[in-house]
């Protein structure tokens, strides 16, 4: 009924045309702006999250001075990164990202193994993502119930509260699309102003602060008896510790993978990926210094037995007493829950295209009309993160291998389509309204390269001794997606997977060849008559 249709502007008939041209129809619903889109890498990203969760890992591997200046480090090769993503969702803006802009940028002779490989790995990066947001969740909110109970949660009593979080997640993104945006907003405040308003209130209140010298000159290794930079150096621990600043700074493509929800998504996707990035860069380093700054004694922050597991909570308990820092603790964890609900929204969408164009089971190819959601693939993404977290019942280090494995998973998958249109700019894809013009190559080349490092170096051992407890499971699991992606791909994946499918073209198609047959068949029956 036309009183029920939904009024289009020019901007949406725009967006749907572009999108028409790239083969898909609108299925989802396209009612997300700029500061929305933006909103939704921004709080995946979320500092908080990375900083609170992964603080232990950095004060232990190389301390301070790597935290601070590894992070500065980190955000300007990022930035490069995000660069050069921007431009090509500029040009490509659909849900599908990473594995659709290397099918459409390769030689049509690669575009298939080009989108499998690119694709395979954005999939396990995402969910991984999900797994190191939410379990990270889970690990705080057992942890704040430490601290004036003196209660323990065990691992199996952490994995339950994670379930309870992934289903509060998956419930939302199932039933509560139409609040997702609202959502968005309120995490935007709570990872800007609540998050800067906790930094600043930490530094003032602190009793006594740390010198210059000890936040920005102090190396500490804790990786072992003896350490890393006894056993390798100093120059290890430290490349080891951009862990912290390089996982924190992770899942921007969201923006991409959002632009068919999003108005003007050729503008709107990637200027949400470089905001996201450049505001989260200085969110971050204002709040290490604030936390550095505000660490009472570093011994006992340091030390599990008296940090309750969780440095950041120390911190606040010697500044504001076990009373003011569960209050603080609370805004942190309702932080990381908004974050990994937006990680899961940003896995779905992935997932949904990756099925609509074959690679995954059609029975994930569904949108719910009622809720205008891809639900299907909401529960999967759920499923999968849940699985990741099932070895930390047995491994102290399941944590760090989860936020290592999502880091590598989705910057491969973010490299591999720069690389591709570095390696074979394309002549067929029109550059959209964000072209970095003759900087384009340059700033893919650096990115290509900081990729190939970091995939290196969070494959590397941490603790030492190295024991079957503290050995770094990346390498295995990285090397089990591709040699399976690979594998996967010779065997029988190259006989149907054909890339990204023009879905208009095909249902068009179908059209054509269903009422061609519905003429033969009257034709048929006139002459029989």
């Amino acid at each position: 009924m036309a009183e029920m249709m939904e009024k289009k502007t020019a901007v949406d008939i725009q967006d749907e045309s572009r999108l028409a041209q790239l083969g898909y129809k609108q299925e989802l619903k396209r009612d997300w702006t700029l500061m929305h889109n933006f909103g939704v890498s921004f709080s995946i990203i979320s500092v908080i999250t990375g900083i609170t969760t992964l603080f232990s890992y950095g004060l232990t591997t190389g301390g301070p001075a790597v935290m601070v200046f590894g992070w500065i480090v980190v955000s300007v090769m990022t930035l490069s990164v995000g660069l050069s993503m921007a431009e090509i969702v500029s040009a490509i803006p659909t849900s599908g990202g990473p594995y659709f802009w290397a099918a459409m940028l390769a030689q049509p002779k690669h575009a298939a193994f080009f989108s499998w490989l690119t694709g395979w790995f954005n999939f396990v990066g995402q969910f991984a993502v999900t797994t190191g947001i939410s379990f990270g969740c889970a690990g705080l909110i057992a942890t704040a119930a430490e601290i004036k109970t003196g209660y323990t949660a065990t691992a199996g009593q952490t994995v339950g509260i994670y379930a309870a979080i992934l289903i509060s997640h998956g419930m939302v993104n199932t039933f509560g699309v139409h609040v997702l945006r609202y959502l968005n907003t309120t995490s935007i405040i709570l990872h800007s102003l609540g998050v800067g308003s906790l930094a600043i209130a930490v530094v003032a209140k602190a009793p006594k602060h740390q010198t210059a010298a000890e936040v920005f000159e102090h190396f500490y290794d804790g990786t072992g008896d003896p350490g890393w930079s006894v056993r390798a150096s100093p120059a290890y621990v430290a490349i080891c510790g951009i862990l912290l600043s390089q996982y924190t700074i992770t899942g921007f493509d969201a923006s991409a993978h959002l632009s068919e929800e999003t108005h003007r998504a050729d503008w709107s996707a990637p200027i949400g990926v470089i905001m996201s990035i450049g505001v989260s860069a200085v969110f971050g380093l204002f709040l290490m210094l604030c936390l550095l700054f505000s660490i009472q004694d570093f011994a006992a922050t340091v030390d599990s037995s008296t940090n309750y597991g969780e440095p950041v909570f120390k911190i606040l308990v010697d500044v504001f007493g076990e009373d003011g820092a569960l209050v603080l603790i609370a805004l942190i964890i309702i932080c990381v829950w908004h974050c990994g609900l937006f990680s899961m929204t940003s896995n779905s969408r992935m997932m949904f295209a990756f099925s609509r164009d074959g690679a995954l089971p059609r029975f994930f190819d569904h949108v719910d009309k009622r809720f205008k959601s891809p639900v299907r693939t909401v529960w999967l993404a759920a499923f999968l993160a849940f699985c990741l977290s099932l070895p930390s019942l047995g491994s102290s280090v399941a944590f760090s291998a989860a936020t290592s494995i999502a880091t590598i998973g989705l910057y491969i998958s973010y490299a591999l389509p720069i690389a591709i249109s570095v390696i074979w700019p394309s002549k067929t894809v029109v550059k959209g309204p964000f072209d970095l013009r003759r900087f384009s190559r340059p700033v893919g080349i650096v990115s290509c390269l900081w990729v190939a490092f970091i995939t290196i170096v969070f494959c590397l051992p941490t603790e030492n001794p190295v024991t079957e407890e503290t050995i770094n499971y990346t390498p295995v699991a990285v090397g089990i997606v591709l040699v399976g992606t690979l594998a996967s791909w010779f065997l029988w994946a190259h006989r149907w997977f054909t890339g990204p499918l023009r879905q208009i073209d095909f249902e068009t198609g179908v059209a054509v060849e269903q009422e061609q047959q519905e003429k033969s068949e009257q034709i048929v029956d006139s002459k029989s008559g």
